[in-house]
């Protein structure tokens, strides 16, 4: 598939003055200027932040709010329970608030996650009713709850009270409850927006240890956790999840949390860095497998203990989840890819396909690698008993969401944002909401849309060294808003090139001069077809320390690659 190469522009003026007055190299100023810091003081808290850059907590809309209240459950050891979501930030949520909750004394501090399987996300009347009967006094919710009116009122009549903790977008209503905590509230003041649910957390343990009077390290030490759930939740990573993810993977390196060192142990390659890949592929994936299959407690359980042997013992089972569901998941791929291609749905605009027994807590993986692989907004639904459930993913430039909205009369629920979406309709409406979602793509004239790959700089063959490699480690840990650099060098003649993975890659050998560049390129296997030995291209890509042997060479991760002209 063609994609458009698109050069961020930036003036040249300016991004010489930045390098200047920060004493740093002009291509590092044109990095930072292209991801929008360019003030000194943004430049020298994304490049070196220190503890000292947190926000005050007590800025956050109902802060004083919820630490009265918290400060009198301590006082009085009531019965608090923890409410809070099935993925990694729900989950490690709930681990900070409640280790925090007990080291200040609390005997009677319980947690809640609901079953994604057959609650659902966020509050539900049938657990708020259970919370109460097992003698709760105070729910405070994690990750959710800004959305959940009806679920809290609930809570009341039943003589419960309630602190919302959250950072998703509010309703034009919010919850009436002791207090409630969003950056994302219409009267917030607080200077940054984009927590994770584990950050606003983080936020509440801050201003409870200021109120005590305790010392910083009694919130500063879980930044591990925290900094595990703000990296697998995608949020923004600048401002203050910068400083949550930079200082916390320092600690994830020398964890105290027998869980979390578990899990490196078994999943990471000693003496492997440690930055954002290895909690988004290391670690991410096989606390929220048990989420997606049932065993959403374990995961709290394995962050919670403090035995070495049940450390191990649930390492064990969170890499049989992840198996489990890396089989389902494969499956359903194969069974997705099959009936796409047998029914030529990959000459339209959309692709909506559904199948009896599809399970729903994995095909919202299914559906963003369908998109990825067609590049067109997909929705893929699993049926059961006439009702289908399933996830949709989009493309750039085409807001699935609005599109459902527009199509509401023929879903029984969704939910979602632009390019992500949840969807429940029965089996009969199927058919004619996938024709109806066609129809709205070809409104669209999705079929105009190129896949755009935007390029920080071009560079030269000459500019590619250790030691500039070894700086862009300082732009670390990348993720949303702070994507991996992506470079431009032109006219590279062709050494060598060959397939790997019974040609599924690409290995390829650059020459330019007397340079020479190694070059892989993942699931680009087909260019073998397409260039010949000797042939002048131009390549983008990411730019990596390759080590072997102990020995470090320069490599591109090539993301495209088309002839020179």
């Amino acid at each position: 598939m063609n994609k458009k190469w698109e050069i961020c522009e930036c003036d040249k003026t300016f991004v010489e003055q930045v390098a200047k007055e920060n004493n740093i190299s002009e291509w590092m100023a044109t990095l930072l200027v292209n991801r929008g810091i360019k003030r000194k003081q943004e430049i020298q808290v994304f490049l070196e932040p220190t503890r000292n850059d947190f926000h005050d907590p007590f800025l956050m809309p109902d802060m004083k709010l919820a630490v009265d209240r918290i400060e009198k459950a301590i006082q009085q050891n009531e019965k608090i329970i923890i409410y809070g979501d099935y993925d990694v930030d729900g989950v490690t949520s709930i681990t900070v608030l409640k280790k925090f909750l007990t080291q200040r004394g609390m005997t009677n501090v319980g947690f809640y996650i609901p079953k994604r399987l057959d609650e659902g996300y966020g509050l539900n009347r049938q657990a708020v009713q259970k919370i109460y009967e097992d003698g709760y006094q105070l729910i405070i919710t994690v990750d959710c709850g800004i959305t959940g009116m009806d679920e809290i009122a609930y809570a009341y009549e039943l003589g419960m009270e309630v602190i919302v903790t959250d950072h998703h977008e509010p309703l034009d209503e919010i919850p009436k409850a002791v207090a409630v905590i969003d950056c994302k509230r219409k009267d917030a003041k607080y200077p940054f927006k984009e927590l994770a649910g584990v950050g606003v957390v983080f936020k509440l343990i801050q201003a409870i240890s200021q109120r005590l009077k305790l010392d910083e390290k009694e919130y500063l030490k879980y930044l591990d956790i925290v900094c595990i759930g703000t990296i697998s939740d995608i949020v923004p990573l600048v401002d203050e999840n910068r400083v949550i993810s930079k200082l916390g993977l320092k600690l994830v390196a020398q964890t105290r949390c027998l869980g979390l060192h578990a899990l490196l142990e078994a999943n990471v390659a000693k003496n492997s860095p440690i930055n954002a890949n290895t909690v988004s592929f290391g670690i991410a994936p096989r606390i929220n497998a048990c989420g997606r299959i049932g065993y959403e407690l374990e995961a709290v359980q394995l962050f919670m203990t403090e035995n070495i042997v049940e450390s191990r013992q649930l390492t064990d089972k969170l890499n049989l989840y992840n198996k489990t569901r890396q089989d389902i998941e494969k499956k359903i791929f194969e069974e997705a890819k099959e009936i796409i291609e047998t029914n030529h749905l990959q000459n339209q605009h959309t692709i909506v396909i559904g199948k009896e027994g599809w399970h729903h807590g994995v095909i919202g993986i299914v559906a963003s690698k369908i998109t990825e692989l067609y590049f067109k907004p997909a929705i893929l639904i699993g049926f059961e008993n006439g009702i289908g459930k399933g996830s949709g993913r989009s493309i750039p430039g085409f807001d699935l969401h609005e599109a459902l909205h527009r199509l509401g009369g023929y879903l029984e629920k969704y939910g979602g944002h632009e390019m992500a979406v949840g969807v429940t309709l029965k089996q009969e409406n199927f058919e004619v909401f996938a024709k109806e979602l066609e129809e709205k793509a070809k409104e669209a004239h999705t079929e105009q849309i190129v896949p755009i790959i935007s390029i920080d700089k071009q560079i030269t063959a000459k500019e590619l060294t250790l030691e500039m490699a070894e700086s862009l480690m300082e732009l670390e840990p990348y993720g949303t808003s702070n994507k991996v650099p992506i470079f431009l060098i032109k006219n590279l003649k062709i050494d060598s090139i060959r397939t790997l993975v019974e040609g599924k890659h690409l290995k390829l050998t650059l020459q330019d001069g007397a340079n020479l560049i190694q070059g892989i390129g993942f699931n680009l296997g087909y260019f073998a077809d397409e260039f010949l030995l000797g042939d002048r291209v131009d390549v983008i890509g990411m730019i990596e320390i390759n080590s072997f042997n102990h020995v470090k060479n320069i490599q591109i991760n090539i993301k495209d690659m088309r002839k020179s002209y």
